[in-house]
């Protein structure tokens, strides 16, 4: 096995798989990365068993085929400290791969590629293509919501869910919800719902760049790939029944404030400054034309704002993790929101104003 590739065509995908890689591994051979160098040039993948990641990149002329495996974090800190334009050569004598660049050279054990476990060959029962720019909204505007190592494993994951000519994505941790939705260009076979797990959610969302570029999902039974001319993602899904996050949402909330975003988010950043830093509370009162905002701490320290709002609500106080909230302003984009609720012991609905693409649902407090 040999070839040349100048740093910075092997530098990017070595930024997409290593952060796959875990730095305590129960095999040794998943500390490293699988090299792959055949007619259609460098392939490399990395694994934890859960989420595996290939990227592909072209090769200089005159490459001998072969495969190997080589120790990830310390190949990715040997290519990134290398001047920029150096031209590495790997070749590999026995269990050993020889690193060349100018006066540089590295030697580095590697592993056989056949102890490399790889995802088993997908049966896929769906495929469906949409722009990479939509399927990364999607995850931005809902990933901030997932649990983080609740005991009900079905919640430390992303739902997607596919229904009609939709992709949905939700997440929630029990105490808020974020759902948005995006149109498909086709109509599904069936409705589906799959579970991708955190860290696959973040190692997606991480490669993702956006734009009008297709990407294709593969959906097979227990695990999700998306593929990209350069890459090829491959998690598998929590095996779990989602809530029925449906019936989170509040319906008949006729009771209604129209803000500006930015100043409803600066007013809340304010008074969060002064709320109990165990529970984040902070308490709304809605009232013709405004709405005000209050926060107390165990110091008697209180903050008050009074923020300008289109708002026909009589007189409704609630109390709400002021986190939650702002964690929801920012993933919505348009310049006014809507807060909906249906009394003074509901959740609150936060949309963008006269839309329903991206709703999120925050509990109320106990303040």
């Amino acid at each position: 096995m040999r070839f040349a590739i100048q740093r910075e065509v092997l530098l990017k995908p070595l930024q997409q798989v290593v952060n796959v890689v875990e730095r305590r591994q129960t095999l040794p051979v998943l500390g490293n990365l699988l090299f792959v160098v055949d007619e259609r040039g460098l392939s490399v993948t990395g694994s934890d068993s859960e989420v595996e990641l290939v990227a592909r990149t072209s090769l200089e002329a005159g490459s001998e085929p072969g495969e190997t495996t080589i120790p990830a974090r310390k190949l990715f800190d040997i290519v990134r400290a290398l001047p920029d334009g150096s031209l590495l050569k790997f070749s590999l004598s026995g269990d050993r791969m020889a690193i060349q660049t100018g006066r540089s050279r590295f030697t580095l054990s590697t592993l056989p590629a056949r102890d490399f476990p790889s995802t088993e060959s997908l049966d896929v029962v769906e495929t469906i293509v949409l722009q990479e720019g939509s399927l990364r909204e999607l995850i931005e505007r809902t990933a901030f919501a997932m649990a983080q190592q609740d005991v009900r494993f079905y919640l430390n994951g992303l739902l997607f869910d596919l229904r009609d000519s939709l992709l949905r994505c939700v997440a929630t941790d029990g105490h808020r919800l974020a759902l948005c939705e995006a149109p498909l260009g086709s109509e599904i076979n069936a409705r589906r719902q799959m579970i991708l797990p955190r860290k696959g959610v973040l190692e997606l969302q991480r490669l993702l760049e956006g734009g009008d570029r297709e990407i294709a999902l593969e959906i097979g039974r227990s695990h999700l790939r998306v593929r990209r001319e350069d890459v090829i993602f491959t998690s598998k899904l929590i095996d779990g029944r989602f809530p029925d996050y449906e019936a989170v949402i509040p319906i008949g909330a006729d009771k209604e404030a129209r803000l500006d975003r930015e100043v409803l988010r600066a007013a809340l950043q304010r008074v969060a400054i002064l709320s109990n830093e165990k529970y984040r509370g902070v308490r709304i009162e809605f009232a013709p034309g405004q709405l005000r905002l209050i926060a107390h701490n165990p110091e008697q320290e209180e903050a008050v704002e009074e923020v300008e709002a289109k708002s026909n609500v009589d007189q409704i106080a609630v109390g709400f993790n002021v986190m939650y909230l702002l964690d929801a302003l920012n993933a919505l984009r348009a310049e006014e929101v809507t807060l909906n609720l249906r009394d003074a012991n509901s959740s609150a609905l936060v949309r963008e104003g006269g839309s329903d693409r991206c709703r999120h649902v925050v509990m109320p407090l106990r303040i």
